[in-house]
């Protein structure tokens, strides 16, 4: 009885798929003009000539930029150093989750408007809004915009083109004779190595009062006889204490943006 009722089963199965795939074959049909789907107004239709598909890889390579453009704002401004400083801060403290990653990244960013603005003025200003009002077209929109981050990413490097002599010499160009001949594919990867290295130089000297505190406490600790007693415990609130004193969120903030350019 019971194998009977499952063929059964099989059967009414076999029979849905099969009017189903009748059905949609006959609900999507290939007409003259394009493949009509069913349930949406849209119709897919082959491109004609070469410039209907080159407008469509503008159109796929336009989302693909949209997509990417957070990380292409965060390796190409003043973001980079910022975070990677902020971060090196919490870890000299001893501070695992305080304060927590989204405030990090909420003041690297406000801190980055505040010192990209005249930047991204200048962006709006010559590219986006003479392109808003029709007055230039998009490869001149490109050429403006890009050219204020250029001058940006150039400035900070002062007069350090070690980066950009890399890059220029693996990729195998010549010897450029100014900036303008610098290619923006060199240029970005250069700054995004130099922003790095900055970074590092910071945190390292953010490091050293702290490391002295943490040997300072791990001596005295040793000489006491509480082996078993963990340094950070004891380290960490004179940290904080040195830190907060010597007004370190305002200082910092200050140094970091004074060290742009």
């Amino acid at each position: 009885m019971n194998k009977r009722i499952l063929l059964l089963i099989i059967i009414f199965v076999i029979q849905l798929v099969a009017v189903g795939s009748i059905f949609g074959q006959e609900a999507v049909a290939e007409t003259d003009q394009g493949l009509n789907i069913p349930f949406i107004d849209i119709t897919v239709q082959e491109p004609q000539n070469n410039q209907e598909v080159a407008l469509s890889l503008q159109i796929l390579l336009l989302l693909a930029v949209i997509t990417l453009s957070p990380s292409i704002l965060i390796l190409t401004t003043s973001f980079l150093r910022i975070a990677i400083v902020l971060d090196f801060i919490r870890r000299a403290l001893s501070l695992q989750q305080v304060p927590p990653n989204q405030v990090l990244m909420g003041i690297a960013l406000f801190m980055t408007l505040f010192i990209m603005w005249p930047t991204f003025d200048e962006v709006y200003q010559s590219s986006f809004k003479p392109f808003a009002e029709g007055e230039i077209g998009i490869e001149e929109m490109y050429e403006e915009g890009i050219s204020p981050m250029r001058v940006f990413m150039y400035r900070q490097m002062n007069d350090n083109h070690e980066m950009i002599q890399l890059f220029m010499r693996m990729r195998g160009l010549p010897k450029p004779n100014n900036f303008a001949e610098v290619p923006t594919y060199v240029l970005v990867p250069a700054y995004i190595l130099h922003e790095l290295t900055v970074a590092f130089k910071i945190g390292i000297l953010l490091f050293i009062p702290f490391i002295v505190i943490d040997m300072v406490v791990a001596s005295t600790l040793m000489s006491m006889g509480m082996i078993m007693l963990p340094p950070i415990m004891i380290s960490l609130p004179f940290k904080i204490i040195l830190f907060v004193l010597v007004d370190g969120w305002g200082l910092i903030t200050q140094q970091l943006i004074q060290s742009f350019s």
